[in-house]
């Protein structure tokens, strides 16, 4: 039986990683509070990042970038997901649109 958590992406308890998903207190902390399906969607945006600036992972810069991102992405203010969001290919789209129908980046139908 996989390990549960309540996880703060999902607000529900779900199963969790099998083991810190990276060292340190941010990667304990993403252990003790995060699902394994929560952390599918922070391995979907770390890829969105890196190709959006062009991130070199052997720069520690680089590093501290993500792991800022990835303490906001879990932990910060909004990271939960909307109540009503189911993942693509579980009957949802994925996040909202965060332009809102009728706007040019998403007609209204």
């Amino acid at each position: 039986m996989p390990r549960m958590v309540n996880c703060v992406k999902f607000g529900r308890e779900l199963p969790g990683l099998e083991k810190p998903p990276i060292p340190g207190e941010l990667g304990q902390r993403v252990y003790e509070n995060v699902s394994a399906q929560g952390w599918d969607l922070w391995k979907d945006q770390i890829v969105i990042l890196i190709n959006h600036y062009g991130l070199n992972m052997a720069d520690p810069k680089a590093q501290a970038f993500l792991n800022e991102q990835m303490e906001d992405f879990f932990f910060g203010e909004g990271a939960q997901m909307p109540d009503d969001w189911l993942p693509p290919g579980q009957g949802g789209k994925g996040a909202p649109s965060p332009f809102g129908k009728g706007s040019p980046a998403q007609p209204s139908k």
